[in-house]
C-alpha cells in the first residue's frame, strides 16, 4: 500500500470514527452505578437471601445450581420509567445538550475521564440532527427521512447513505453500515420505555436529588442480564437528566455517564435543520466502517436493552 493509500484510509478512520461512541469496542448499554446511600441494594438483599436460606437448609451455596432470580421491579420505579418515557415519545419536536464522560484505562491503572458534548435535534418520526463539537474531532450527522450525512467540518469530508424511513431504522443502519453510535439512543427512539425495560431483572427507587441540572430529580436503579444503571429523572417535567453505568461483564468496571441539560419539547424547528450545504458539497467517502469490526447484521446497542 502506497503512503497516499494509507493517507486515505487513516482519513476515512478517523472521520467515521469521530461518530461513533469513542469506545467502539463496548457499547453503551447502560449499567447501574450504585449510590451511595443505597449500598444495601435489593439486588443484594436477594442474594444476600438466597445464601441464608439454603445456610438454614445445611445447603452449601456452591453447590446449589445457578438459577436466575425472579425479576424485582418496584411498581415506583416501573411509574416513573413510564411517565419518562411517555413524555419523551408524546413530544413531536426534542432539542437538548448531550455531556457523554466515559472512562479509558491509563497505563498506571486508574481510568481517565474523557468528554463529548452534542447538541440533538429530533422532529418525529423521520428527522434527526447531531452536531458534536468536541472533545475530539468535530462531527455532525443529519437525517431527513430519505439520506444519513456524516460531515467532519474540519476536514471537509462527508458520507452519505440512503436511509429508512425511520429514525430508529436509520439509527440501527447507521451502527451496522459505519459504527456510528449515539450515547443518547434510548432517550430519541419512537418508544423510550420499552426499549429501555424490555429484558429488565430489577428496578427500585433510590430516592430525590436536588443537585443534577438545578432541579428536582427522581433516582431509579435499574439492571438487566448486563447492565446495570441509574437514571435522574425530573420529578415535574418526567425528564431525564443523567444516566449513569457500569458494564457487568467489565473486569474494569468502567463508567459512563450521560448528562442531558437545555431540554425543549414541542418547539419550532426549522425545516433546514436536517440538511447542510456544507456537507454536501464536501469531499465524499464511503459511508461504512474502514475495518470489519461489526457483522453485517449486527443489532444496534441500546443504552438499557440487552443485546438480542
Amino acid at each position: 500500500m502506497s503512503d497516499k493509500q494509507q493517507l486515505v484510509k487513516t482519513t476515512i478512520a478517523r472521520v467515521l470514527f469521530a461518530f461513533a461512541f469513542p469506545l467502539c469496542s463496548i457499547t453503551f448499554n447502560l449499567l447501574l452505578f450504585t449510590h451511595p446511600s443505597n449500598a444495601n441494594s435489593l439486588a443484594g438483599r436477594l442474594t444476600a437471601t438466597s445464601v441464608n436460606l439454603a445456610q438454614a437448609k445445611g445447603e452449601s451455596p456452591t453447590t446449589t445450581p445457578a438459577t436466575d432470580p425472579p425479576a424485582a421491579l418496584e411498581p415506583k420505579a416501573m411509574a416513573i420509567l413510564k411517565a419518562m418515557g411517555d413524555r419523551l415519545a408524546a413530544a413531536r419536536t426534542l432539542t437538548f445538550t448531550s455531556i457523554a464522560t466515559y472512562e479509558s484505562p491509563s497505563r498506571l491503572g486508574p481510568p481517565l475521564a474523557y468528554t463529548t458534548t452534542s447538541q440533538v435535534t429530533l422532529q418525529r418520526p423521520d428527522k434527526l440532527q447531531v452536531i458534536t463539537p468536541g472533545d475530539g474531532s468535530a462531527s455532525e450527522f443529519y437525517y431527513n427521512g430519505k439520506t444519513m450525512v456524516a460531515y467532519a467540518p474540519v476536514k471537509n469530508l462527508v458520507a452519505i447513505a440512503d436511509a429508512p424511513p425511520t429514525i430508529d431504522a436509520a439509527l440501527k443502519m447507521a451502527y451496522q453500515l459505519a459504527a456510528i453510535y449515539f450515547p443518547f439512543t434510548d432517550v430519541v427512539v419512537a418508544n423510550p420505555y420499552k426499549d429501555m425495560v424490555d429484558g429488565l431483572r430489577l428496578a427500585f427507587y433510590i430516592g430525590e436529588s436536588k443537585v443534577i441540572d438545578q432541579t428536582t430529580t427522581d433516582m431509579v436503579a435499574i439492571a438487566n442480564d448486563r447492565v446495570f444503571a441509574q437514571i435522574w429523572i425530573g420529578t415535574t417535567d418526567k425528564l431525564p437528566r443523567m444516566i449513569r453505568a457500569v458494564y457487568k461483564d467489565d473486569p474494569l468496571r468502567l463508567r459512563h455517564q450521560v448528562a442531558f441539560s437545555n431540554w425543549q419539547l414541542d418547539g419550532t424547528i426549522s425545516a433546514d435543520a436536517f440538511a447542510s450545504s456544507r456537507a454536501n458539497s464536501a469531499t465524499r467517502i464511503p459511508f461504512k466502517s474502514p475495518d470489519p469490526l461489526l457483522p453485517a447484521n449486527a443489532p444496534p446497542p441500546g443504552n438499557t436493552q440487552p443485546r438480542k
